[in-house]
């Protein structure tokens, strides 16, 4: 069952499945809330004694941090507390390391290199936004000032300089071994050599700004119980409070996060900046901690859409079909990781596009530079890749002179197509899509472009994994000694051959671990497709392959550690390890159970509603409420 079926079923009660709804006056379902004024945002609680909080900002691109003089501002007036690095607890984080994934390099705070305009060294604790930032002002910091640099391909020179000193080359670390993540299937040398125009482009997309109408920010107070309740606009709210537990060091059941409306974020409130250190300065002041970015701090510190730059090469046939791609790519990541490194996985993936092209290489860097750190906007990680295939597909259109509709529903997938990642293509569309459009836009195409369809010419050859050309160029640390191409295959030393048909490692969903978790009709009422289990499958359940001897009538005594295995094949039973050589004791009659009196049948228990074993109990106390809210400006 695929997720739109199991979403169609799970909730055909809710709605139904007609999406007829464009062009339709069809109101949204928090539109109440926003026109009355009455959509709670976490700006709108309010807290007796709130302070406020305002960082101290590098204003250089990089620079080593020599010295911070913070008594002056420590004797101004209003000031309750300054924050440097030394106190936060755990002052090292990346934001993915929540799933394993990256290491940790970027400061909650600052104290010995900045990295980018905007990163901040200090916070200041006030009891007014006037006061804190006046005291901001007062902080003084020696910078020694570093080269910096700013666009990716020129970080991934030789002499660039160090941006991110855990990663020395300048480039996020893919499997341990290479400077960028690749993707090869088939071989497109040759598809290139057999092609009859050979049509190059390169496009590019600036740093975007998702300019939400509420700035990031946070508040955060102390609550009974020890713990710390936070009011925030994440979009991301458990990325947002695991962050905050590892940076504060602090046990997550300490915090209690509270999200809601989010005034705008598009992906640009995922990044948990403004939580740890709303939530530091509560726990350092004892008082509830307001930070909230002004509007110069959200497009200046802000995290963007990525500045990315893409190369792509295509051998296209007389007839237009295309029979190689190559791509190189570069993700500006600007002087963090954050979540670039997932876009590149998540954008290699989609490569070539929608398209099946039998032969496929791609070159994708995540590059490091002196910008502020990039993050996440709608469409992550696929939009700056997908606005340069398509503006290369009218490119390719153009070179080879055919109609751009008909040149794409002529390359389109369809259902049963091998991608070039060895998944195959299902509910696919693109045809229709084009159909559609030129329909709609008044676009002529041919009778023929006209008539085909997704669900039709796939699979057969179309689904054969070929023969793949691979290389090893571009290791990590390379680009440091010398200057390697970045293009696919250019600059290798040595080609290897991946066997045509080659799959590589499945991935299937782990069965159900104990049987009461599989979905039960009459608790649940999702009675799913006809093909869910009823009962775990006798292949996921593990079971003890080893020879046994016949079982005694009743239970033996305990037997020491069991011993090795017999080795596939053989028919040697291998006695325990350190197990005495005794008899079995002799088996015992069972005591005959006692008679009872017939008992009525067991209702049906489909029919009774579900009740637990034992009652339920609260493991800990309910949440404590904070002793300093007074109330909110929503009603």
């Amino acid at each position: 069952m695929s997720s739109v079926e199991f979403r169609k079923d799970l909730f055909r009660e809710e709605r139904d499945d007609n999406l007829q709804e464009i062009g339709k006056p069809t109101r949204r379902q928090d539109i109440l809330g926003h026109v009355t004024g009455r959509s709670p945002y976490y700006d709108d609680h309010l807290f007796d004694g709130l302070l406020h909080m305002r960082c101290v900002r590098s204003p250089h691109h990089h620079a080593r941090i020599r010295s911070i003089d913070t008594g002056a501002a420590e004797r101004m007036p209003g000031v309750i507390r300054v924050i440097l690095a030394r106190d936060v607890p755990n002052n090292l984080n990346t934001l993915l390391s929540l799933i394993n994934f990256g290491k940790d390099e970027e400061k909650l705070i600052q104290d010995t290199k900045v990295a980018y305009v905007g990163e901040p060294v200090a916070a200041i604790i006030a009891e007014t936004d006037r006061q804190a930032r006046d005291a901001c002002a007062a902080v003084k910091v020696d910078y020694e000032v570093l080269p910096h640099v700013l666009d990716p391909e020129e970080a991934l020179s030789p002499q660039a300089p160090v941006v991110n000193e855990v990663y020395p080359n300048n480039t996020f670390d893919y499997h341990d071994l290479y400077d960028h993540q690749k993707l090869r299937f088939g071989d497109v040398d040759k598809g290139f050599a057999e092609a009859d125009h050979i049509v190059e482009g390169e496009y590019q997309m600036s740093p975007i700004e998702q300019a939400p109408i509420e700035t990031c920010g946070a508040i955060a107070a102390p609550e009974t119980n020890d713990r710390y309740v936070c009011y925030t606009s994440t979009q991301a709210l458990f990325f947002s409070l695991g962050t905050t537990a590892k940076l504060l060091d602090m046990p997550s059941s300490r915090l209690h996060f509270i999200g809601g409306t989010v005034g705008g974020g598009f992906g640009g409130k995922v990044d948990s900046i403004v939580e740890p250190l709303s939530v530091l300065g509560a726990v350092l002041a004892g008082r509830p901690v307001k930070f909230m970015w002004d509007r110069t701090e959200e497009m200046q510190v802000g995290a963007p859409r990525g500045a990315e730059r893409w190369r792509i090469k295509d051998g296209v046939a007389r007839d237009g079909r295309i029979l190689a791609r190559a791509f190189t790519g570069f993700f500006d990541a600007g002087a963090y990781t954050r979540l670039s490194s997932y876009a590149i996985i998540k954008c290699s993936a989609h490569l070539p596009g929608p398209y099946t092209i039998p032969n496929v290489a791609a070159n994708v860097f995540c590059v490091f530079t002196n910008r502020t750190p990039a993050t996440a906007m709608r469409g992550f990680g696929i939009t700056g890749v997908d606005f340069a295939i398509e503006c290369h597909m009218d490119k390719v259109a153009e070179a080879v002179g055919l109609n751009p509709i008909e040149l794409r529903i002529l390359n389109a997938y369809r259902d049963g197509d091998m991608k070039p990642h060895r998944r195959l293509a299902k509910n696919t569309a693109l045809i229709e899509c084009c159909q559609v459009a030129a329909q709609k836009s008044g676009w002529s195409i041919g009778a023929e472009a006209a008539r085909q369809s997704s669900l039709l010419g796939g699979g057969g050859p179309r689904a054969e994994i070929p023969e793949t050309v691979t290389d090893m160029a571009g290791q990590i640390g390379e680009r440091r000694r010398s200057v390697i191409p970045t293009a696919p295959g250019e600059g290798a030393s040595a080609r290897g051959n991946v066997p045509a048909g080659t799959q590589g490692i499945p991935i299937v969903a782990a069965a159900p671990q104990d049987e009461d978790m599989i979905m039960d009709p009459s608790r649940t009422g999702y009675r799913g497709p006809s093909s869910t289990p009823t009962r775990i499958p006798e292949a996921a359940i593990a079971t003890d392959t080893r020879p046994q001897a016949a079982a005694p009538a009743s239970p033996p005594p305990p037997a020491a550690r069991p011993g090795p295995v017999a080795p596939s094949g053989s028919s040697q039973v291998l006695q325990p390890a350190l197990q005495p050589a005794l008899s079995p004791p002799a088996p015992q009659a069972s005591p005959e159970p006692p008679a009872t009196a017939p008992q009525p049948p067991a209702p049906d228990a489909a029919s009774q509603p579900y009740k637990p074993e034992k009652p339920f109990s609260r493991g800990v106390n309910r949440p404590g409420v904070s002793r300093f809210l007074s109330g909110s400006r929503r009603r």
